[in-house]
């Protein structure tokens, strides 16, 4: 509460000179659709990977140091992928999917890190892409990622600081888009930890974590407009789901009076089994194909995972995001088309599974392609958004 308190007052201040002014018909405070509704709506989400979270060129991606470097607007091409265009983001259509997770590092495009104010250009470059996917009536997310002030730090010492950059960030950010409509949704954070550390987390930093999920939802709910009853997304300890559902220790943030559950998700992200689908290490997964060997986790693992998830937090009325997964291409020598149908077969299992549930899924596209780890590109960027993982998208849309 002394948390809160201390800058909930002076953001009060800074809420009454960014309250939108702008409330077309058409963005008005209508009511919005449930976070469950928003969820089950989606056939398919697609993730603009190593793009917009990229690090400024020349500058150390894994500093916490808050800047705006000269050139940062070129940042979304320092990791090699080409610049994003609007034939990008019809691509993304006419390959079926229906919603696109954004994710974005604003660190390296902050002008002024006491107010955490965004450089207006890359603000408005933000909002053009964001404004592309509505234009062809997608559902949108967009988030914190990359972060390193924030995602590096789950720790009391940084606690109070850290939680008010957060929001004053968000404050920032969901002013700009107060007047948005419901099919753009906000995620706080991303995969929260301390740097190497991607195993079992502290009471301590799981304690942050919940700190950083209800900062977001307070700064978010105090910023009026629509997004009052936006659909708010926030992420268990480092996106893992297990440490989220056990012991009881993710703490559902408490919203606004009158929204109890109705416009909120919880978000975890799925690579499981993680020697399968990034390292590349098992070529086979799924009781079918058992006789190949592979992976001993199966088809069990994951309906467990999904009906702890379900008992956990869907019945509580919350939505469900699987803001990421993939399968990275990978596989033997004289076993591609095996290989591949297997990746197939997975990729079906997942999104069907998400959908009987009524949770939505983005699957991770980094736009690498071939034959190992972290190679989990489907359409390629680079050749006019060609649809060249035809297995991936297979498995994802077929019945």
């Amino acid at each position: 509460m002394k948390l809160k308190h201390a800058f909930m007052a002076v953001l009060a201040v800074f809420v009454q000179a960014c309250a939108p002014g702008d409330m077309t018909p058409s963005n008005t405070c209508a009511a919005q659709i449930t976070a469950k509704q928003w969820n089950k709506e989606i056939k398919a989400g697609w993730n603009l990977g190593n793009q917009l979270e990229c690090g400024a060129k020349g500058v150390d991606g894994e500093s916490v140091q808050i800047s705006n470097p000269s050139g940062s607007i070129t940042a979304e091409t320092a990791w090699g992928n080409p610049i994003v265009t609007k034939k990008t983001i019809k691509g993304v259509k006419d390959a079926g999917f229906d919603a696109i997770r954004i994710p974005i590092r604003w660190q390296h495009h902050i002008t002024n890190a006491q107010a955490m104010s965004v450089d207006r250009a890359w603000m408005d470059r933000v909002k053009e892409i964001v404004d592309w996917c509505l234009e062809y009536d997608m559902k949108v997310i967009i988030n914190t990622h990359h972060d390193k002030w924030l995602e590096s730090r789950p720790l009391n010492q940084y606690k109070e600081e850290t939680c008010q950059k957060l929001a004053l960030l968000w404050l920032n950010i969901a002013s700009e888009f107060a007047s948005y409509d419901y099919r753009l949704a906000f995620a706080g954070t991303n995969e929260v930890h301390e740097p190497d550390n991607w195993g079992k987390p502290t009471a301590e930093n799981l304690a942050v974590q919940n700190a950083f999920n209800q900062t977001f939802v307070d700064i978010v709910r105090s910023t009026g407009g629509n997004n009052l009853k936006r659909h708010l997304i926030v992420q268990t300890y480092v996106c893992n789901p297990e440490f989220g559902l056990y012991n009881n220790d993710f703490i559902i943030p408490t919203d606004i009076e009158g929204n109890g559950n109705d416009y909120m998700s919880v978000e975890f992200h799925y690579y499981t089994p993680w020697d399968y689908c990034g390292e590349g290490k098992r070529y086979f997964w799924g009781a079918p194909y058992k006789e190949y060997g592979g992976s001993e986790m199966d088809e069990l693992n994951m309906e467990s995972l999904f009906d702890k998830v379900e008992k956990t937090w869907g019945s509580k009325g919350l939505g469900i995001v699987i803001g990421e997964w993939g399968v990275t291409d990978h596989y033997k020598a004289d076993q591609m088309d095996l290989g591949r149908q297997n990746i197939s077969y997975y990729c079906n299992y997942l999104t069907s599974l998400a959908r009987r549930y009524g949770y939505s899924t983005f699957v991770w596209d980094n736009n690498y392609f071939g034959n190992g780890a972290d190679k989990f590109g489907i359409l390629d960027r680079r050749k006019n958004m060609n649809p060249t993982a035809q297995w991936m998208l297979k498995g994802i849309f077929s019945k």
